[in-house]
């Protein structure tokens, strides 16, 4: 087991400090909510470390990060990690991260939920492990942004929902740069609603980052995806 640095668990502790007061601060209990600690191109060792400190649940933006990480530590670490893959996801990559990761943030169309539907069913088993995923909104005008259209999220729910080896858990999105993020947040929160009108038990919304998790908070998030507040400055690359 590796030593955790004394400023990681500073900054862990101090947002968790944060999440507390924001959760209070909005009528809700702070156990409610899930902090995923996003680790992009932070070492496995960091993440061995978190593990050290309690954390549970990890989120990476890339598949060969993710793969790579969830091997290296499969056998290392005391407490098993639920691994969480936020990033846009690519349906020839479907196999890969769906060997690595417990929960997928952004399924955003109905082409990448057949994906990782068929890479569930390949091995034709009788009851195939679910996967939980949520449907990614695009709260922007931008089509280049990731996330379905809002008009599109009912059918897009409606074809997941039918996936036998998917569990439809909620939504996810991103703030605009260019908008107040509690005004972001409270459209994703009638996003929410709208969902469950076609699929009643997922009531997850991941929102909320380093920058803007007390917003989203606000507006009822219950998976926040926290990086460099917690991890530090990611480490230059080659």
């Amino acid at each position: 087991m590796v030593d955790s640095d004394p400023s990681l668990t500073a900054r862990l502790g101090d947002v968790n400090a944060r999440i507390d007061d924001a959760a209070r601060r909005s009528g809700r209990d702070p156990v409610d909510l899930t902090r995923i600690v996003v680790t992009k191109f932070h070492p496995a060792s960091l993440v061995e470390q978190l593990s050290a400190l309690g954390v549970r649940d990890v989120g990476e933006n890339r598949q060969q990060e993710l793969s790579s990480k969830a091997a290296e530590l499969r056998h290392v670490l005391e407490a098993p990690l639920r691994w969480h893959f936020i990033g846009q996801a690519q349906a020839n990559k479907a196999r890969a991260i769906r060997a690595a990761a417990s929960v997928v943030h952004s399924i955003d169309r109905e082409r990448i939920a057949d994906a990782f539907e068929a890479a569930g069913t390949a091995d034709d088993a009788e009851a195939p492990p679910l996967l939980d995923v949520l449907i990614q909104v695009n709260l922007t005008d931008d089509p280049a942004r990731g996330g379905v259209r809002p008009d599109g999220l009912e059918a897009l729910a409606e074809h997941v929902s039918g996936c036998r080896t998917l569990r439809l858990r909620g939504v996810m999105a991103v703030a605009p740069l260019d908008e107040e993020p509690a005004a972001a947040f409270a459209r994703l929160a009638e996003y929410s609603r709208r969902l469950r009108a076609v699929a009643p038990g997922a009531e997850w919304i991941s929102a909320g980052m380093t920058a803007d998790f007390p917003e989203a908070i606000s507006c009822g998030a219950t998976h926040l995806r926290i990086g460099s507040a917690i991890t530090g400055p990611r480490p230059a690359r080659d």
